[in-house]
């Protein structure tokens, strides 16, 4: 359950689930998680004896959006193997939990939980010689709904 006080909450700290239980884990230490979205699409419809000339407007089908994480490249491959298993018609839908942290980390103070998550996409950021950049890796994560603790 969400934690109320006066000023906001920092967008640094925070933890990711995917369902093993263990969100300290290295397989759940990311640099950047997000963004969480969803949305109604909306519907207009007029009939065509209307009195006034405007649309009724309705709610329609809920969609919630992909969802990124980006870590640097630790030398796990947990996540590519469950990207990989997709490939290979091994789909293994999650539960995964992301839990904003208040800012001595002794508490959770938000949670979202994306209900039924796969991976859709793997990506590791450019190479460069000439860089002093850490080697990012991303993973795309689609869902059917979020959840709000």
């Amino acid at each position: 359950m969400g934690t109320l006080r006066d000023h906001p909450y920092g967008q640094f700290v925070f933890q990711v689930d995917f369902g093993a239980g263990d969100p300290g884990g290295v397989d759940g230490g990311f640099e950047e998680v997000g963004p969480i979205a969803a949305s109604i699409d909306m519907i207009e419809y007029r009939n065509g004896n209307e009195k006034v000339n405007t649309f009724r407007k309705m709610p329609g089908l809920h969609r919630v959006h992909d969802v990124t994480l980006k870590r640097g490249v630790i030398g796990s491959t947990t996540l590519f193997a469950w990207f990989r298993a997709g490939t290979l018609g091994q789909h293994d839908p999650r539960n995964v939990t992301i839990r904003l942290m208040n800012e001595d980390q002794s508490d959770v103070v938000f949670t979202w939980r994306l209900v039924r998550a796969w991976p859709i996409k793997y990506v590791v950021n450019s190479l460069s010689a000439t860089s002093s950049d850490v080697a990012i890796e991303e993973l795309v994560l689609t869902c059917e709904g979020i959840d709000v603790e």
